[in-house]
């Protein structure tokens, strides 16, 4: 055991990476997968990027992002990044909810379009295999990009659905201020609702635009292997993502932030 066997590295960590390049990265340090994101795989194609991964062994654990239910237009591309999911062989597709519509301070309503949004696509979803799961983001993101702010707030829209169907993502940089954590980890995972779990760290300043404050894992101030411990004591078993958004990580080499990743993953846990 190298200690990296549950570990998958976002494609965002280390976008100055090709997918080959990544997919390569990964099989040379050991690192058994990857979480994709659309955009990225959409310009290499769909299926060429699912075979690139299957054939070097690598599983996809997640693929970013759904959501954005507070659009008018969000159906459709909710169900064309299922579809993307299915073919990509991963069982979870994250949701990033949305924030308010234009000219809204309703947040009760927003909420309500989430709601909706998911029981029309849950059952289409189970169809293809793929999992929904609703991340909830630091409360700074609630008016531009999501109204799902807390774990249990993605877990009460979550529960009127299958545990199968719909469920949660746990990610260390948007829920560490959360004094209820624990308790809401602890739930989301007797209920089998814990799709995802993601890590990146809080640094301070953030910078302008705060998109990519995410920080290298243990140059914050989150309690990393804590928030394992809590996970873990649910009884996930699945793979631990690192998706970090961050412009001086990005300047440097992809295969040596690669690396890092990889060793700052052994600190936590």
């Amino acid at each position: 055991m190298n200690g990296l066997s549950r570990l998958s590295v976002n494609q965002m960590t280390v976008k100055q990476l090709s997918l080959p390049e990544l997919v390569a990265g990964c099989t040379e340090l050991g690192i058994p997968g990857v979480g994709l994101w659309r955009e990225p795989v959409q310009a290499y194609g769909v299926d060429a990027a699912h075979r690139l991964v299957r054939d070097a062994g690598l599983a996809v654990t997640s693929l970013c992002r759904g959501g954005f239910f507070t659009t008018a237009t969000s159906l459709d591309d909710n169900r064309a990044a299922i579809d993307e999911a299915a073919a990509l062989g991963t069982g979870t597709l994250v949701l990033v909810s949305g924030g308010l519509p234009p000219g809204s301070r309703d947040l009760a309503a927003a909420r309500q379009l989430i709601s909706e949004a998911l029981a029309t696509l849950a059952p289409y979803a189970a169809e293809r295999g793929v999992r929904l799961a609703i991340e909830p983001l630091h409360p700074m993101y609630a008016a531009d990009r999501c109204v799902v702010s807390t774990l249990a707030q993605a877990l009460d829209l979550a529960e009127p659905f299958p545990a199968g169907q719909v469920g949660v993502v746990v990610d260390t940089y948007h829920l560490w201020w959360d004094d209820t954590v624990a308790q809401q980890i602890s739930r989301a995972g007797a209920a089998g609702r814990i799709h995802s779990f993601q890590l990146a760290d809080w640094t301070t300043p953030l910078p302008e635009g705060v998109l990519t404050g995410r920080g290298q894992l243990g140059d914050g101030c989150i309690d990393l292997p804590w928030f394992r411990e809590q996970v873990d004591a649910t009884g996930f078993d699945g793979p631990v993502e690192v998706e970090i958004f961050n412009e001086a990580m990005w300047a440097r080499d992809g295969l040596e932030v690669l690396r890092e990743t990889a060793e700052r993953f052994r600190s936590t846990g």
